[in-house]
């Protein structure tokens, strides 16, 4: 029952720096793409064979 006395401190501080780490990736607009993959994987321009 003494590691439990450890564990759940720890893993709530782990969940909270996971939050923390979340909220600062959205804060910092980590996961806006104006282009967007769709538009980007259609694209020409990155074509798999080089052109002649």
């Amino acid at each position: 029952m003494s590691v439990l006395a450890w564990l759940i401190p720890i893993s709530l501080m782990l969940g909270l720096v996971g939050l923390g780490a979340f909220v600062w990736a959205l804060r910092n607009r980590q996961y806006e793409d104006p282009e967007g993959d769709s538009r980007r994987i259609l694209s020409t321009d990155w074509d798999d064979r080089p052109k002649p």
